[in-house]
C-alpha cells in the first residue's frame, strides 16, 4: 500500500501544540492524515488497539499490553517499528516484550502507518511496512517573556476484567526550554468471553514513566527523552509461559536543525531490558524460571536538501546494535531442569549498518515521483551454548548443543532495498498512485540461533501463539520481498461535506520467506490432540490482497465511514501461510452535534478456513461484533467518554488469537482457539489544566 495512514490522536492525550515548523514532511508518502480514524475504547492498555480502524491492519493477540501488529498479512519482525526514532527488538523467545508494548496509549501523540511499499528513508530490514510512533511533542510558551504550564489527568476503565488505566502529564516551559513528565498505569484481571467464562491467565499490570527536556531557537531543536517501564506480571493464555517481570530503561536524544541548504535530523538512543518468564498466577501454576537480557543502541542521521525547484533529496546513515542473553536457571531438585543453567542464546549479536538516498520530484502540477535505494549490512553472531545436563532425560538437547557448538556461528548479510513510487493527480478529486519495491529482512537472533531439540526446549521458543515448538536454523537466508501496489483515491468537499474513497490492491512475492518445516510432533501438556515440532526454513511465498476505505457524509451531522480488507498468503510449494486475516470489514456511523460525538460500529469477520496445516492452525467461525461509544466535551478542559464493546456479548475466537493453552492445561479436553472478549462497558474521563 502506497498511501500513509496517519493517526493524529485528538483524544485526551494528543498534543495541543503543533509540531515545530522544522519537522520534516514527505509530500508523497504522507497523503492521508486522520482519514476515518478515531481513538479506540477507554481502558485499553495495548497500543496496537489504536490502529484497529486502519485498512489492512490486524493484530495477533498475546498478553494484555503486548499484541503483535500485522499489515497486509506481514507482521511482528517483518515490520519496522520505531518509537520516537528508536528501534527496539523484542528480548524474549515468546516476543512478550514486543516493541509496541514499551509505550502506553496515553503517552502517544501521533502514529504514522506505512503499509507495503515504503520509502527507503522510513527504514530497512523489513518487508511489510513501517509503524512510526511519536510521543506528544515538547510544549513551548508562545511569548518570549511568558511561562507556559499545562497538564492532563486521564482515568479509564473496562468492566470486563475490571480493567483500569490512568495517566498524568505535566509540562512547564518558556519559549526556549521545555520540561515535561508523563506516567501511566494499567491493570486488569483475566477477562471473560461471550459465555461469561473467565479466560484463564489473561491478567496483567503495567507501569510506564518518561520525562522530556527540550531546547529550541528559530533554527534548531534539541530533545532529550528518558523513561522506565515496569511490568510486574502479564499472563499469556496462548503461550506455555508467563511474564513475571519486565524492567526497561531508555534514553533518546534527537536534534533537528534548519540550515541554509536544507535540513539535518539526527538522533541517538539506548535501551535496556531485563525480562523474566515463569508462572505467577494460581490460574496457571508452575516453576520454570527463564531470564532474558537485551540491549538496543543506535543512531540515525538524515539530510534533506532541495535540488533545484522541483526535487528534494534525502540521504542518511543509520546504525543499530542489539545484544541478547537468554538463559534458564536450574530448578532445584529437578531431574530434568538442572543441575546446569540452560543457555538458549549466549551473547547474541545483531548489528546493522545502513546507507540510503532518495529523490522526490514534483514534475508538474499532476506528477510526483519518489525513487530510493538503501544498502544494509547485517552482522550476526552468538557464543556456545549448554543444556540443563547431559543425562538421558536431556539427551536430545545435549546432542543438539554439541552440534551447534561445533559450527561457525558468525553470519553476514548484504541487503539491497529499492523503491519507486509515482503519484498522478488527475484532477482535484482523483489521485492515482503506483509503487514497486524490493525489500529485505534478515532473520532475528531466535530464528537463527535457538538450538534445543527436546520437546520442552522447543516449545519455549514460540511467539506465534500456536502451541507448537520451534528450533532455529543458522543457514537461513534473508527474506526478499518484491511488491507491486496501486492506489486509487477519490475525494472532495471540505469540512462536514468532505468525503473520500480509497482502493488499494497489492501483490507481494517473497523470496526465501522464513517459514517452517515439520520435524516431529508431541502432545501439549500430555493432553488429547497433538502439537507440531518445527524448524525455521526458507520457502518462497506469495501474498495478494486489497484494501478499501471510505468516508461519506450522510447528513449535516452524520458520517458513514468504513474499511474492508482481504489478504491471501500461500507458499509457492503449497500450503497457506500462518496468521493470514480472513476477509473483514469495519462499518461506522458517526454522529456529531455540538459537544457530542458518537459512533456505532460493526466489525464483520469471515470464517477462517484457509489455515496453515503445518502449524495445525485452527479454523475459526465468522462473526459480527457491535460496538457503541460516545464522547462529550464538557467545557474546554473536561472530556467524558462512555461505550460498550461487543454489545451483544457475542462468543467468538479471533482468527489471529492462537490457541487456548492455559485453558487446556486447567480443563483438559481438546485444544481450542483462544476465546475473544465478551461484553464490556468502557468509561473514561480526561481533565486538562
Amino acid at each position: 500500500m502506497l498511501s500513509t495512514m496517519s493517526l493524529a490522536l485528538q483524544a485526551a492525550w494528543a498534543a495541543e501544540d503543533a509540531a515545530p515548523a522544522i519537522d520534516p514532511q514527505h509530500t508523497v508518502i504522507i497523503s492521508a492524515i486522520g482519514e476515518g480514524l478515531h481513538p479506540r475504547p477507554n481502558g485499553a492498555s495495548d497500543t496496537t488497539l489504536l490502529l484497529s480502524s486502519v485498512p489492512g491492519y490486524s493484530s495477533a493477540q498475546a498478553g494484555g499490553v503486548s499484541a503483535l501488529p500485522f499489515l497486509n498479512g506481514l507482521g511482528d519482525d517483518r515490520l519496522k517499528i520505531r518509537i520516537d526514532g528508536m528501534e527496539i527488538t523484542s528480548a524474549c523467545a515468546n516476543h512478550m516484550n514486543a516493541p509496541l508494548s514499551y509505550i502506553a496509549p496515553t503517552q502517544i501523540g501521533r502514529i504514522d502507518v506505512l503499509a507495503g511499499v515504503t520509502p527507503v528513508s522510513a527504514g530497512g530490514d523489513s518487508i511489510g511496512g513501517t509503524i512510526a510512533i511519536r510521543s506528544a511533542p515538547p510544549v513551548f510558551a508562545d511569548k518570549a517573556d511568558g511561562l507556559h504550564t499545562s497538564g492532563k489527568l486521564s482515568l479509564g476503565g473496562r468492566s470486563n476484567g475490571d480493567a483500569v488505566t490512568s495517566g498524568v502529564s505535566a509540562n512547564i516551559a518558556n519559549d526556549k526550554m521545555s520540561l515535561g513528565y508523563n506516567a501511566s498505569y494499567a491493570r486488569s484481571h483475566s477477562y471473560e468471553d461471550g459465555n461469561g467464562q473467565r479466560v484463564l491467565d489473561s491478567l496483567y499490570e503495567s507501569i510506564n514513566q518518561s520525562a522530556v527536556l527540550a531546547f529550541r531557537d528559530q533554527q534548531q531543536q534539541l530533545t532529550l527523552r528518558a523513561g522506565i517501564q515496569h511490568i510486574p506480571y502479564q499472563g499469556f493464555p496462548n503461550q506455555y509461559m508467563d511474564m513475571t517481570d519486565n524492567d526497561a530503561k531508555f534514553a533518546n536524544l534527537g536534534y533537528v536543525r534548519k540550515l541554509g541548504w536544507g535540513e539535518l535530523d539526527a538522533s541517538a538512543y539506548w535501551q535496556r531490558t531485563q525480562h523474566d518468564m515463569g508462572f505467577f498466577s494460581p490460574e496457571r501454576a508452575g516453576n520454570m524460571p527463564m531470564v532474558t537480557q537485551g540491549r538496543n543502541a543506535g543512531y540515525a542521521l538524515k539530510l534533506t536538501m532541495p535540488v533545484g525547484e522541483a526535487t528534494r533529496l534525502r540521504a542518511g546513515q543509520e546504525y543499530h546494535t542489539f545484544r541478547l542473553d537468554d538463559f534458564w536457571p536450574a530448578v532445584p531438585r529437578s531431574m530434568m531442569m538442572g543441575p546446569q543453567t540452560y543457555v538458549n542464546v549466549n551473547d547474541g549479536q545483531r548489528d546493522r549498518v545502513a546507507l540510503y538516498a532518495e529523490a522526490e520530484t514534483e514534475h508538474n502540477a499532476q506528477w510526483t515521483t519518489l525513487f530510493g535505494a538503501r544498502w544494509e549490512q547485517v552482522r550476526m553472531d552468538a557464543g556456545d551454548v549448554q543444556p540443563y545436563s547431559n543425562n538421558m532425560m536431556n539427551a536430545a538437547d545435549a546432542a543438539a548443543a554439541a552440534a551447534f557448538n561445533a559450527r561457525e556461528h558468525r553470519r553476514r548479510d548484504g541487503n539491497l532495498d529499492l523503491t519507486a513510487l509515482a503519484r498522478f493527480d488527475a484532477d482535484a478529486a482523483t489521485t492515482y498512485e503506483l509503487a514497486a519495491a524490493r525489500k529485505t529482512r534478515s532473520p532475528n537472533l531466535y530464528e537463527r540461533y535457538t538450538w534445543g531439540r527436546g520437546t520442552m526446549a522447543m516449545t519455549m521458543t514460540n511467539w506465534f501463539g500456536d502451541g507448537n515448538g520451534y528450533v532455529g536454523n543458522i543457514d537461513l537466508k534473508p527474506e526478499t520481498a518484491y511488491t507491486l501496489a496501486f492506489t486509487a483515491h477519490w475525494h472532495g468537499g471540505s469540512g462536514a461535506e468532505a468525503w473520500y474513497v480509497k482502493l488499494n490492491p497489492y501483490y507481494n512475492r517473497v523470496q526465501d520467506y522464513i517459514d517452517v518445516d515439520v520435524v516431529g510432533q508431541f502432545k501439549p501438556y500430555s493432553k488429547a490432540g497433538h502439537g507440531a515440532l518445527l524448524r525455521f526454513a526458507n520457502h518462497d511465498a506469495r501474498l495478494v490482497g486489497a484494501n478499501l476505505s471510505w468516508s461519506v457524509p450522510v447528513a449535516a451531522t452524520l458520517k458513514f465511514t468504513g474499511t474492508a480488507a482481504y489478504t491471501r498468503g500461500k507458499r509457492t510449494d503449497g500450503g497457506d501461510l500462518y496468521h493470514m486475516m480472513p476477509a473483514n470489514t469495519l462499518l461506522t456511523l458517526e454522529h456529531s452535534s455540538g459537544a457530542w460525538t458518537s459512533q456505532v460500529e460493526t466489525r464483520l469477520v469471515a470464517r477462517k478456513k484457509k489455515v496453515d496445516e503445518q502449524r495445525l492452525e485452527p479454523v475459526t467461525a465468522g462473526y459480527a461484533l457491535l460496538n457503541a461509544r460516545t464522547t462529550y466535551q464538557f467545557r474546554k478542559n473536561t472530556q467524558l467518554t462512555a461505550g460498550v464493546s461487543n454489545l451483544l456479548d457475542k462468543t467468538y475466537a479471533d482468527p489471529l488469537g492462537g490457541v487456548y493453552l492455559s485453558g487446556l492445561r486447567a480443563n483438559g479436553g481438546a485444544l481450542q482457539p483462544l476465546p475473544g472478549y465478551g461484553r464490556s462497558v468502557d468509561l473514561g474521563l480526561t481533565i486538562s489544566f
